[in-house]
């Protein structure tokens, strides 16, 4: 389950303090307040996982200088600020210094929402991208990452080998939830520009002044250089790509047309939506649909994978088991049929969603999976199918899962696993042989 976003609201009046907190409260968000700006410095470090709003006009330090504080700590950190009527010139300076946006009082707590959501979700992205740079440092952690034995989970990790070694610019596509930001870590962690910078930016969160700011510049002295020039001979990954104006598309085409061969900056860009009637084609000028896509990169619904939905569940419902403290659910066969079954429009970051819930239900030891299925309300209505697949299809897969996880719980005791699943050891040899398991991976 998602956690909320952390809001850091500073204001040297208790009365602003905590209405703005309750209001962002009521929205969703974790509110923390402050009385001053030294305060809060002394609880915000890089890697703070939230955004911050403050006043402009406050005794001490006041939040222009908190902001130059706060980029030089990590300038990836939104802030908003909070002007009077006077303070409009001072806020559009300080959007130059890398400020995430402003609000004019007297304003309308539901666009201080709307900047806190927007600057919530670039700020989730900005700290999952360093997760996974850190994570993705090697091809053993890249290829855990990456579950699933079909054929077509097979091809994306090769293909990733692959393209990861050549230099041309990469279009991500596939529905939402498939694990697309994941592949552009890989193919940057394989290549030959590991160890160099890997910037992401969002074309979603942002308005068109800030993107082009962002992006291409011109920096004003003192403020974070733009991403172009941070990405020089490493990667730039652009998510959202379909939301970038039109005229910021034709800067980032000349962009293109600037570098050299191979080019200097690697380009990947994610595609994250997918309208009825509408191709990326529609979304994007034609030069830059083509430059971008010398590579391209589909990921497939989760739907699709067959036998995967049942690895994925059972790695990540380990996963969460061993975070909380508690035993995994145990999945029964029906319940197994109705994972395999299921539409999955939420794809992968769906089924990682059902399989904490499962957890924690399982804790309090009520509930089912199956109810998790029917109750989760991103699968109702979906107007999305997923292919009937014989029976066989599906008691192998249950076999196939049941038999993973019993030799998991008893760390590759042939005996015991034969003992519990009353099996001769002849049958549980030739079935882990078909299944393609190993004891040598359970012990």
């Amino acid at each position: 389950m998602a956690r909320a976003m952390k809001v850091a609201i500073i204001d040297d009046e208790q009365d602003m303090r905590a209405s703005v907190g309750q209001w962002l409260a009521l929205s969703g968000f974790e509110a923390v307040t402050y009385a001053s700006a030294e305060d809060a410095l002394r609880d915000i470090r890089p890697d703070f996982p939230g955004v911050v709003i403050s006043d402009v006009r406050m005794p001490g330090m006041d939040g222009v200088t908190l902001l130059k504080r706060l980029t030089a700590m990590d300038s990836a950190l939104p802030v908003i600020l909070i002007t009077g009527h006077g303070d409009v010139p001072m806020a559009v300076e300080a959007m130059r210094l890398g400020a995430f946006d402003f609000l004019e009082k007297p304003f309308d707590p539901d666009r201080m929402t709307e900047l806190a959501k927007r600057a919530g979700q670039a700020r989730r992205l900005t700290l999952e991208s360093r997760a996974l740079r850190t994570e993705l440092a090697d091809a053993p952690v890249l290829m855990k990452r990456l579950v699933g034995a079909s054929a077509m989970m097979e091809r994306l990790r090769e293909d990733i080998l692959d393209l990861g070694q050549a230099d041309a610019h990469v279009l991500i596509d596939g529905e939402t939830g498939t694990g697309k930001t994941l592949v552009a870590h890989a193919l940057h962690a394989v290549g030959p520009r590991a160890g160099r910078r890997f910037v992401t930016l969002s074309c979603a969160a942002f308005d068109e002044v800030t993107l082009q700011s962002r992006l291409f510049g011109p920096a004003e002295e003192g403020a974070p250089g733009p991403l172009v020039e941070e990405a020089r001979g490493g990667t730039l990954l652009l998510e959202d790509i379909e939301a970038l104006p039109m005229a910021l598309q034709a800067r980032l085409v000349t962009f293109l047309n600037e570098q050299g061969t191979p080019p200097e900056t690697r380009i990947i860009a994610i595609c994250n939506a997918h309208q009825p009637h509408r191709t990326l084609e529609d979304a994007l000028r034609p030069d830059l649909y083509y430059r971008l896509a010398a590579l391209k990169i589909t990921l497939p619904p989760l739907r699709t994978r067959g036998e995967d939905i049942l690895a994925l569940f059972t790695a990540h419902v380990e996963q969460f088991a061993d975070e909380y403290g508690c035993e995994p659910p145990q999945v029964t066969a029906q319940e197994a049929a109705q994972l395999l079954q299921a539409p999955w429009p939420g794809n992968v970051r769906q089924l990682i969603n059902i399989a904490e819930r499962a957890v924690l239900q399982n804790r309090r030891g009520s509930g089912s999976i199956a109810s998790l299925l029917m109750a989760d309300s991103d699968t109702a209505d979906t107007g999305m199918t997923t292919e009937g697949k014989p029976l066989k299809e599906h008691v192998e897969a249950f076999e196939k899962m049941l038999i993973d996880n019993t030799m998991r719980r008893h760390k590759g005791s042939i005996v015991a696993v034969m003992d519990e699943l009353c099996l001769p050891r002849r049958t549980l040899n030739e079935k882990m042989a078909k299944y393609g398991l190993a004891r040598a991976d359970y012990v």
